[in-house]
């Protein structure tokens, strides 16, 4: 564990510093690189976790609707694969947006600062996006009086395009967060096996925003479950809170704070999970989001999993 964490750190630590410069003129503040200038997948409040890792090989895909309080409009095509490795304590994370299409205002594109020379390619276009890779490590399981623990450590490409068209920062990112969840039995039906959960979160996120500065935040996150055999049921608070907007430089436009609330249900049929989501942008991520997706989920490793 402490290799892999040791290599994720240093993977992070040298693309950082080997990332493509930013130059545009109207966006070379360093506090405009945020999540309220750009697209919706930018860098997105991250999913947050409940405590546990997940014991299964799965592959979700899934279809995403943002609708921008500006007038940004962005569907997409995301695909997420969760990988065992060898246990059932430290899991890989893989997902990205495969391919997002976009149809943006003059509102949003002035609001964006975006060059007048690409402000008519602004307009509409398709792309794709940032992959994410995580390694989750569950420190401690479940017991009577224990919750479980789990440390994630991720690392955000800079594989997504169109900097320029305020899409994708162009830069890499990395974040380190930690949760704690413990559940509770509701009721003695054992077929349908009610259970309540709750969660909470913390961690550091980072991105940089131009040759020799970047913009760390403090990640945060509380959820709610009610899950049994059949569905799972969740309310999340999330976001993180970058210290741009408290800085000297243009700090009072970082709006680098976004925060969401998001509910989210799964049913589970056999071995496929339905997915439907509804994620509501709070303050500085301006984006309602529509997520319907589908998974499949193979127990590699034999494991005796409870529903």
């Amino acid at each position: 564990m402490q290799r892999l964490l040791f290599i994720i750190t240093m993977v992070s630590w040298c693309t950082l510093h080997a990332q493509t410069p930013i130059y545009k003129s109207s966006l070379s503040d360093a506090s405009l690189i945020s999540p309220y200038y750009f697209g919706p997948n930018a860098f997105a409040v991250p999913e947050m976790l409940d405590g546990r890792v997940q014991r299964e090989l799965r592959v979700e895909l899934a279809g995403d609707y943002f609708n921008g309080y500006r007038g940004d409009h962005t569907a997409d095509m995301s695909l997420k694969v969760n990988i065992p490795l060898w246990t059932d304590r430290v899991n890989l994370s893989v997902w990205m947006p495969v391919m997002e299409w976009f149809r943006n205002s003059d509102e949003n594109i002035a609001t964006c600062r975006i060059p007048e020379e690409y402000r008519e390619e602004a307009h509409k276009g398709h792309l794709s996006g940032d992959v994410y890779v995580t390694a989750d490590i569950q420190l401690l399981k479940e017991r009577r009086w224990r919750p479980d623990w789990v440390v994630r450590a991720a690392l955000k490409t800079a594989s997504g395009g169109k900097y320029y068209l305020a899409r994708y920062y162009d830069s890499p990112g990395y974040f380190f967060d930690t949760a704690v969840g413990k559940s509770w039995a509701a009721g003695r039906n054992t077929r349908w096996n009610h259970r309540f959960r709750a969660a909470l979160s913390t961690g550091f996120l980072c991105w940089q925003t131009d040759n020799g500065r970047q913009n760390d935040a403090v990640q945060f996150g509380v959820t709610a479950k009610w899950e049994n055999r059949y569905f799972t049921l969740a309310e999340t608070f999330a976001g993180y809170s970058g210290w741009e907007h408290n800085a000297g430089n243009g700090g009072d436009v970082a709006h680098d704070s976004p925060m969401v609330l998001r509910t989210d249900l799964i049913c589970h049929v056999k071995q496929f999970d339905i997915v439907a989501a509804y994620q509501y942008g709070l303050h500085d991520y301006p984006y309602h989001q529509v997520r319907l997706g589908v998974a499949y989920r193979w127990n590699v490793l034999k494991l005796k999993i409870e529903n």
